[in-house]
C-alpha cells in the first residue's frame, strides 16, 4: 500500500464513527474446527503462509487455499536481510504497510495457517506468530495441523487468490519480547538463560549455517533442538503434556529469563512459541539476529567443546 493509500485509509477511518469491537478469542493453537465456524468474518484474517520451505508456495495457494485465506510470502515479507544478516526483522514502518495491505488492524484475529508438513515450516508459523505479538498484536494463532490436516479433511477450498481490503494497522511494539546483541552479550553472567534451537551438530560446531562466520555456540547456551517438539506423523507440535517433559531441566529449574535463538530467529521461534505461549513461561525473548548476527560482530565470544 502506496503512503497515499495509507493515508486515504487513515482519513477514511478518522472519519467514521468508533464503534469499540473486540477480536475474536483465540488460543496460540486453533482447531480446523474453530476455523471452520469462523470463515466469512470480517474480523478474523487468515494468512496462508506456504512457502518454498515447505516446497509449495504462491502456485499451490492459488490451486487451492482456505476460504477467504490471503497469502503472504513468509521469506520476503516478515523476514529481510540487514548488513549481512539473513532473516532480519523488517523495520516496524514496513511491517506496518505490509499488514495494513493485508487488512489486518486492530479487533481482529490472525490466523496463520503453515502448510503443516515439518518442524522446519512449522518455524515460518511461529516466526509469524511472534513478530505480530512483538508489535503489539494479541489476537493471534496458528492452525493446528496446518493447511495438510485441513486439506485431509476434506473440508473446504477454494481457487484463485484473494485480494485482500486495506485496512490500518498501527504497531505498539513490546521491546521485551525482542533481544539484541548487546543485551545477549549483557546476560553473559548467567542473568538469563540461553536457550539454542539449533540442531546438535551446529551448536557443537560441527557444522554451522552458512552465513555464520563461526562454528559453535554462545557461552553458557543450553542446547534444546526445536525439532523435538514436533510430531512428525501427526504434522503438528507435540501435546502439552509431551511438550513440558521435553524442556530440560536447567530451563525449568532456573528463573532467569530466557532467550531463545538459532541461527537466524527461525527455529528459535518455535522454542519461543512453545515456552512462551503453550508452556505459560514468563519473560521470554526472541534473538531475532541470532547466530549470524553474533558471529559477526567483533569480540563476541563463542564457545566450542574443545575449547
Amino acid at each position: 500500500m502506496s503512503l497515499f493509500k495509507r493515508l486515504a485509509v487513515a482519513l477514511a477511518l478518522a472519519l467514521t464513527p468508533v464503534v469499540a469491537t473486540a477480536a475474536p478469542e483465540v488460543t496460540p493453537l486453533v482447531s480446523t474446527g474453530w476455523l471452520s465456524d469462523h470463515l466469512g468474518r470480517d474480523d478474523v484474517v487468515i494468512l496462508d503462509i506456504r512457502s518454498p520451505i515447505a516446497k509449495s508456495g504462491k502456485d499451490d495457494y492459488v490451486k487451492g487455499h482456505i476460504p477467504g485465506a490471503v497469502w503472504s510470502e513468509y521469506p520476503g515479507f516478515w523476514r529481510s536481510e540487514r548488513d549481512g544478516i539473513e532473516g532480519a526483522l523488517p523495520s516496524i514502518e514496513k511491517l506496518e504497510a505490509s499488514l495494513s495491505d493485508l487488512g489486518v488492524s486492530e479487533g481482529k484475529a490472525v490466523v496463520i495457517v503453515p502448510a503443516g508438513t515439518s518442524s522446519l515450516e512449522f518455524g515460518a508459523a511461529a516466526r509469524i506468530y511472534w513478530t505480530l505479538k512483538y508489535l503489539g498484536h494479541d489476537a493471534v494463532a496458528i492452525l493446528d495441523g496446518g493447511h495438510k490436516a485441513w486439506s485431509e479433511e476434506e473440508r473446504a477450498l477454494e481457487t484463485g487468490e484473494v485480494v485482500p481490503t486495506g485496512d490500518l494497522f498501527v504497531a505498539e511494539p513490546r521491546p521485551e519480547l525482542l533481544a539484541s546483541t548487546e543485551q545477549v552479550a549483557a546476560k553473559l553472567n548467567g542473568a538469563a538463560t540461553l536457550l539454542d534451537a539449533r540442531p546438535l551438530a551446529q551448536f557443537s560446531g560441527k557444522d554451522k549455517h552458512k552465513k555464520a562466520l563461526a562454528a559453535g555456540h554462545i557461552p553458557g547456551a543450553v542446547h534444546l533442538d526445536q525439532d523435538v517438539f514436533y510430531d512428525a506423523q501427526a504434522n503438528r507440535l507435540k501435546s502439552t503434556g509431551a511438550l513440558a517433559a521435553l524442556v530440560p531441566a536447567a530451563v525449568q529449574q532456573k528463573a532467569a529469563d530466557i532467550v531463545s535463538y538459532c541461527n537466524t530467529g527461525h527455529w528459535a521461534a518455535t522454542n519461543w512459541f512453545v515456552l512462551s505461549e503453550l508452556l505459560g513461561r514468563k519473560n521470554v525473548s526472541l534473538y531475532v539476529d541470532s547466530m549470524v548476527g553474533w558471529t559477526r560482530q567483533s569480540g563476541l565470544p563463542i564457545s566450542l567443546p574443545t575449547n
